[in-house]
């Protein structure tokens, strides 16, 4: 075994991870009015922390080890076996502590909406798990399937946010700018829906990847939404926060070496909570900016499948951009370790949502 750099060992790379996300959360505190984000982080944290430790022995006991596909990185099959579904453990955790963050009527129907279509995503994926693990496979239910019932859950919540008037037809953007769509907001809702939670999806590849990136979002889209002032909205930056530290508290067992993955059902609620508050705080552009990482696994996926289908001879086989599609096994097959890569991406990450703070909407 090779030698890694101190911030390659998971335990030490994990750990300043969570204390650079409460940094960032007690310099909110300290300096933005009327900013609680501490409190929150910290609760999810210690209790999505404690159901994981007492979960994961169940999650074992009940056989849900992780089926490794046979055409991934060779070094991926040693983690065959570890529990996966982690994510039945700890989103209950983020939303149901984030949906008492207010008693505000308004704002308590929002959070309970978010709420709502994050525990519809995580039941989809913990579908879509449980079909791999009983048929011993990487693939649950079909593509179209899947897509089906994600875009059915999305509908039902546009429909009420449109019903309630929550959502605007206006994108906010940097410099006090504002991108009119009208009517245009709901294809773009529904397709920010399906691309966010698969783009979550693809990037849960690694130990500790997308749960590590995904508390850096959730964080930055609470610290936007208070540097707003007026036009921020305090309940659903708290809700970020609560689902923050669910999965800071889980990547304490999913950082490498992972004692247990999250899978689709942590995956999917994860894309579909940030859809939801984004959408709702008029937070597109800074989950744009700030889901980079995100967004290149994704058209890493993309490129790789165009490309491929385009140049594709009579052989049947076409040109590859990619050594491996998604992103990440690209540079993993380059030889980069994942105990280094996934810092590396973890810190793209934190540089997306400095970015995304200072292109923040003003409005």
């Amino acid at each position: 075994m090779t030698n890694q750099p101190w911030w390659g060992k998971g335990a030490v790379s994990a750990t300043l991870l969570i204390l650079f996300v409460f940094a960032a959360s007690l310099a909110s505190d300290k300096w933005v009015s009327n900013s609680q984000l501490t409190l929150p982080l910290l609760l999810a944290t210690v209790v999505s922390m404690g159901v994981a430790g007492l979960g994961i022995p169940r999650l074992k006991a009940l056989k849900m080890g992780q089926v490794i596909r046979e055409e991934g990185p060779s070094g991926h099959q040693s983690k065959s076996g570890t529990p996966t579904m982690g994510g039945l453990l700890v989103v209950p955790v983020g939303v149901i502590l984030g949906s008492l963050i207010t008693r505000e009527p308004e704002a308590s129907q929002q959070l309970l909406a978010v709420s709502a279509v994050t525990l519809a995503y995580m039941l989809i994926g913990g579908f879509d798990d449980w079909r791999s693990l009983t048929r011993q496979t990487n693939t649950g239910l079909t593509p179209r399937g899947k897509l089906l019932l994600q875009t059915a859950a999305a509908v039902v919540f546009l429909t009420i946010a449109g019903w309630q008037g929550w959502i605007s037809g206006t994108v906010a953007l940097p410099f006090g700018q504002g991108l009119p769509l009208g009517l245009m907001i709901w294809p773009l809702g529904l397709f920010v829906f399906l691309a966010e939670s698969n783009a979550t999806n693809l990037t849960d590849g690694l130990d500790g990847l997308a749960s590590g990136c995904g508390a850096l979002v959730f964080t930055g889209l609470a610290l936007q939404l208070m540097l707003r002032g007026p036009q921020g909205d305090p309940a659903l930056a708290g809700f970020c926060m609560t689902m923050a530290g669910t999965w800071l508290g889980f990547l304490v067992f999913n950082r490498h070496p992972a004692r247990v993955f999250m899978g689709d059902t942590g995956s999917l609620a994860m894309g579909a909570a940030l859809t939801a508050v984004a959408l709702l705080s008029n937070s597109l552009w800074p989950l744009l900016v700030m889901g980079g990482v995100f967004l290149a696994e994704s058209l890493s996926v993309i490129i790789q499948v165009w490309v491929f289908k385009a140049t594709k001879g009579v052989d049947g086989e076409g040109r590859r951009v990619f050594r491996m599609a998604p992103l990440h096994h690209h540079f993993e097959l380059g030889g980069t370790n994942e105990r280094i890569l996934v810092p590396c991406f973890w810190t793209a990450t934190a540089a997306f949502v400095v970015l995304g703070l200072l292109l923040r909407p003003l409005g």
